[in-house]
């Protein structure tokens, strides 16, 4: 059976409430709630894929359309040296083993021009709220993972106005995007 997993029902409006060889998780907002939630699904077993669908902030105007990704950080941790993006205990930088595209994953809503300054020096093109836990938990359960962002802002003043008004549109993409893979 596989996973598919998103944060918010929003993300998930456009796709068959039960896609075949399917079961759907909404984890909720936010690396806690990603880790909570999908821990307590995989601890239950009889899951032996997961793909994550969802929206995620580009930190580039000209980045648009549906992505793979292929790894993810944490831009809101700073280690005991000071050094942004690594956290004391955790690996700074987890890999799905596919994809092309990095992530900066933080617990904050991306919107304006210092901050995704700051994220793109970490060298993340894209910027979430939940990647980095999905893929740091499927690793712990050693299921594999895929993971489709599908832009749906350009993280800068009035992302979550964009957002809103982006996340159905989203949704389609991905849909179509986990039918050409999967065909469901």
């Amino acid at each position: 059976m596989k996973l598919l997993v998103a944060a918010l029902d929003s993300e998930l409006v456009a796709f068959d409430v039960d896609p075949e060889g399917f079961e759907r998780l909404v984890t909720g907002i936010g690396k806690l709630n990603a880790t909570y939630a999908l821990t307590r699904r995989l601890d239950a077993g009889g899951i032996d894929e997961i793909v994550v669908v969802g929206t995620a902030g580009s930190l580039d105007p000209e980045i648009r359309g549906v992505h793979e990704i292929s790894a993810a950080i944490q831009h809101d941790v700073i280690d005991l040296d000071g050094v942004a993006g690594q956290h004391i205990s955790l690996p700074a930088r987890v890999e799905t083993g596919g994809g092309t595209t990095a992530i900066a994953t933080g617990d904050h809503f991306v919107d304006g021009a210092e901050a995704v300054a700051v994220i793109r020096a970490l060298g993340a093109t894209l910027v979430d709220m939940e990647t980095y836990a999905y893929i740091w938990v499927a690793q712990r359960f050693g299921i594999p993972i895929t993971v489709l962002k599908a832009v749906s802002d350009n993280a800068q003043d009035d992302a979550m106005t964009d957002w809103d008004a982006a996340v159905a549109g989203c949704s389609v993409v991905l849909r179509d995007e986990v039918r050409s893979r999967w065909g469901v």
